[in-house]
């Protein structure tokens, strides 16, 4: 069943090239009015989900809906509710820009006075009232990806998907882009794909993380940042068996909002707990420890940052990105 509340949501995605599956089983929602950012290494699966979101690919299996409306099964539908930028924008150096999103128009079958009000509306809200005459291959950078939001939003859609929208800006440009990306979120859903840590705690409501294809977290940036005021306590167990269960025996420690594992180390099976505000939850974690038999090899509180839950989860143990 189509949750109605989701503006978009991802059931079991995966894509395979080849020998190779890029997307791994991703599943998500998103619901109206929210601003998510996807965020992941280069070569995660980021891109690649969002073409599939947007009806660009087609996925190996899984579905994927926006609005409620399966993509697949009806993708003309699908896109009329969907602004997609692309991490390399589809522009034409050779025409002006106004041309340019006069042609956007007509592809969006954008037509009469109300053709004009929305053009009017687009170029004030991305700035770009005095370049309309200028050929896009003239312009910079950031310009033209002004230019690339413009054209995703001539037709109003209540969905933004925009895939690395500050690449390759300068540090000017990417405030610019930012300041528009939080404008827009007031009233539209956003789908932000990005692997800049400081673009979604700017500007978004809630973080997935993705890491070889699978979706490794979904959160709020203070939780996953660590500055919600609850503290983080590391835990590390002896033994896989053991830490099989060990996630629902920590979870239901009082005190403990949120159980996290980060997989095996040398040492053990590694969990970060998160606590209530105020809370501080080691004894009664040594405790429940010892009274289920668990061998805890550390436990300790922590200063976690949204860059060192990335590093952690989208790391493999040989240290290089998956």
């Amino acid at each position: 069943m189509v949750n109605s509340q989701a503006m978009v949501e991802a059931r079991s995605l995966c894509k395979d090239y080849g020998a190779t599956r890029a997307v791994d089983g991703v599943s998500f929602q998103v619901s109206r009015g929210e601003v998510v950012g996807f965020l992941g290494p280069n070569g995660a699966g980021k891109s690649t989900t969002m073409k599939m979101l947007t009806g660009f690919l087609n996925p190996t299996s899984g579905s994927a809906f926006v609005a409620g409306i399966d993509v697949a099964d009806d993708p003309i539908a699908a896109k009329r509710m969907v602004g997609y930028l692309p991490e390399n924008a589809p522009l034409y150096d050779d025409m002006m820009v106004v041309d340019f999103l006069h042609y956007v128009a007509d592809i969006r079958a954008i037509e009469g006075t109300h053709r004009l009000e929305r053009l009017q509306t687009i170029c004030r809200r991305c700035g770009l009232d005095d370049i309309l005459g200028k050929n896009i291959g003239q312009l910079s950078k950031g310009y033209r990806q002004r230019v690339g939001l413009a054209q995703a939003m001539v037709h109003d859609p209540d969905l933004l998907i925009l895939d690395e929208p500050t690449s390759g800006l300068d540090p000017n440009q990417i405030v610019e882009i930012r300041e528009l990306i939080r404008e827009l979120g007031r009233e539209k859903t956003v789908l932000l794909s990005t692997h800049i840590l400081p673009e979604v705690q700017a500007s978004c409501d809630r973080i997935m993380i993705i890491s070889d294809g699978k979706l490794v977290a979904d959160d709020t940036p203070e939780m996953l940042s660590g500055t919600d005021g609850g503290a983080i306590v590391r835990v590390v167990l002896k033994g896989a068996a053991a830490a099989q269960s060990a996630e629902t025996v920590l979870a239901a420690v009082a005190g403990v909002t949120g159980v996290t594992s980060l997989g095996a180390e040398q040492e053990g099976q590694v969990f970060r707990l998160r606590c209530a505000a105020g809370a501080d939850p080691r004894e009664q974690i040594f405790q429940t420890a010892v009274d289920k038999g668990l061998v805890l090899i550390d436990l300790h509180r922590e200063r976690v940052s949204l860059e060192d839950t990335f590093r952690e989860l989208t790391m493999t143990e040989g240290g290089a990105h998956a």
